[in-house]
């Protein structure tokens, strides 16, 4: 809808509007299951345009109350949800079951567990419309996946079924409860307490930042009585919400958290008072456990922050393509196609990490141990690198609406503070970032990750000097990632280096795609403009000269051919900037 020059993409078809979801779907599901599922993406998009988005606005702007007690002054603990969050928690836990389909079989239709892309790619349409709710969404399944493999059976057995409802009026969501005032990013400082008492485990502790903190089940890391210091002395516990008998368990919700973002969803402070609670796995590795949890919820983490980048580049080219200004369109306007550009690569370089590498987590979860160490390494790679991205596309793209975009009744104000969580929560940058290295240090996953993009780079459709360019970057990052992981005194570079490894691996499986999708070479391209803009070194006082018509196929989402390729980056001048002999391939 356009009314005098202002351009509203309300009830516009989210899927429908990004012809490469379809493309990578295609690329990374199986073919029955892939075509069984149209009409649930189909259905996801057009609810994301539309109806999410609305309860979405409703539920930003009606954050959830603390309710302690009843009005006689019984003990209630009540957290209270505005409709249209509850409406949203239908559509993901019950219509969609985002938080069951990787758990057991029976959703959408399918009768067996869904392969992890297939919970991704829904979940990054839903969170074009809604980010708070997806926060709850991921731990929920988080904490399924991480009892169901450290959990003895009894325990499996009396939870599982609940938590993998679609049922709302029987379902359970998860939580964890870790960060404390005296440890944040440092866990080793938790001082949670769990003691024996009468033959049950209770803790004993304060958790100061615990989002929904009324879920029925929480992972709880604690340490028993004269239990070691560090991280080693840590245990993993369940934490039901509710006893057997139905009472309140033994820890009080103190306040809610006003937050800057996510103001959807609770956050708030726990004090535990001798809760009842049941350990998970083998007793002192609770930190090891936590991390199998805390690994799925960053790469979740990375899939919304992709998402919260396509909603801003979409309504961004929505704006542009529609909105007219000194006697143009936008969109034709050569810096805002420069500006459009940057905003799409970063955005698609996102897209790329975070379905490549939920085709390494079902790979992994199948017993491949490459695909295992693939995901230790690119899990932090991602978390670490498109929350701090969206946190800049989402500005821009508040920018390209203008003065509206800066108003609450619009979308962006919303996308852009639910940007800045990412970058926080399960790790803030610079812990993700020494994380990376961390991985690479004490798992060795460099020499698989460079294995293994060297094999896609010889599986994909390049020119000799292309293959060799992307080569050349690739064994420099992987050398200046080397010399990082062994020399503590050049950890201030983890933030860059983990960048540049993003870069090129986000390259080198933009070509494998764009070799695999038939008839378009537009992820090429990408790949490329990432190779010129983020990888090689610029020249901040130089000129260049832009091909207006290139950048506008670009910007099109049409099937791209390889002469328009070129037309965006000229392979061989890259090359030639590199130092490198170039030849016809």
């Amino acid at each position: 809808m356009i009314h005098r020059n202002i351009p509203d993409s309300w009830g516009q078809n989210s899927y429908h509007n990004d012809p490469t979801l379809s493309q990578l779907l295609d690329l990374y599901l199986p073919t029955a299951l892939r075509q069984h599922l149209e009409h649930h993406f189909n259905e996801m998009g057009a609810l994301a345009g539309g109806e999410l988005e609305t309860l979405a606005i409703e539920a930003d702007k009606h954050p959830p109350e603390l309710a302690l007690r009843s009005r006689n002054g019984t003990e209630r603990q009540q957290i209270l949800k505005h409709p249209a969050y509850q409406r949203l928690e239908a559509y993901a836990y019950g219509q969609f079951g985002l938080a069951a389909m990787s758990h057991r079989g029976g959703v959408l239709g399918w009768s067996e567990p869904m392969p992890p892309v297939v919970k991704y790619a829904l979940t990054y349409l839903f969170v074009q419309a809604e980010f708070g709710l997806c926060c709850p969404l991921s731990m929920t399944d988080a904490l399924t996946r991480t009892l169901r493999k450290f959990g003895d059976d009894a325990l499996v057995n009396r939870y599982l079924e609940a938590l993998t409802s679609q049922d709302m009026d029987l379902a359970y969501q998860g939580a964890m409860f870790m960060t404390e005032q005296d440890a944040g990013s440092d866990v080793g400082a938790i001082t949670t307490e769990a003691r024996q008492e009468d033959g049950k485990w209770r803790l004993y502790g304060d958790k100061w930042f615990c989002s929904n903190p009324d879920a029925a089940l929480a992972m709880v890391l604690a340490r028993p009585e004269q239990g070691e210091r560090g991280t080693r002395g840590l245990t993993l516990f369940l934490l039901p919400r509710y006893l057997e008998n139905g009472d309140l368990n033994h820890y009080r919700i103190v306040r809610l958290k006003d937050k800057l973002g996510t103001r959807s969803m609770a956050s708030g402070e726990i004090l535990l008072e001798g809760a009842e609670a049941y350990v998970v796995g083998e007793p002192g590795q609770g930190f090891k456990q936590m991390t199998d949890m805390i690994n799925m919820s960053r790469l979740s983490n990375g899939v919304r922050s992709a998402g919260l980048m396509r909603r801003s580049l979409n309504e961004a080219l929505f704006i542009a393509r529609h909105r007219q200004a000194f006697s143009s369109q936008l969109i034709d306007l050569p810096l805002m196609q420069r500006q459009l550009s940057k905003m799409m690569l970063t955005a698609e370089q996102g897209r790329t990490m975070v379905f490549h590498t939920a085709e390494c987590l079902r790979r992994a979860d199948a017993g491949d141990a490459q695909s295992a160490k693939l995901l230790r390494i690119l899990t932090p790679m991602i978390k670490f690198r498109t929350t701090r991205d969206a946190r800049k596309v989402a500005g821009d793209g508040m920018e390209v609406r203008g003065g509206c975009g800066y108003i609450e009744e619009w979308s962006d104000a919303r996308v852009l503070r639910d940007a800045h969580l990412g970058s926080i929560w399960e790790g803030t940058s610079n812990i993700v970032a020494l994380d990376v290295f961390r991985a690479v240090r004490r798992e060795q996953t460099l020499p698989v990750l460079a294995d293994y993009l060297h094999q896609q780079l010889q599986a994909s459709a390049l020119e000799e000097h292309e293959r060799h360019l992307l080569q050349v970057l690739l064994d420099k990052a992987v050398a200046s990632a080397n010399a990082l992981a062994e020399d503590p005194a050049c950890e201030h570079d983890a933030r860059r280096i983990a960048s540049g490894l993003y870069h090129i691996t986000s390259a080198i499986l933009m070509a494998w795609e764009a070799s695999r999708i038939t008839g378009d070479r537009r992820r090429l391209a990408l790949a490329w403009l990432v190779v010129h803009h983020k990888l090689l070194p610029p020249d901040p006082l130089s000129v260049s000269r832009a091909s207006p018509e290139a950048l506008a196929t670009l910007l099109s989402e049409t099937p791209m051919t390889d002469e328009q390729v070129a037309a965006v980056v000229n392979t061989q001048a890259l090359a030639r900037s590199h130092g490198l002999e170039v030849g016809h391939g």
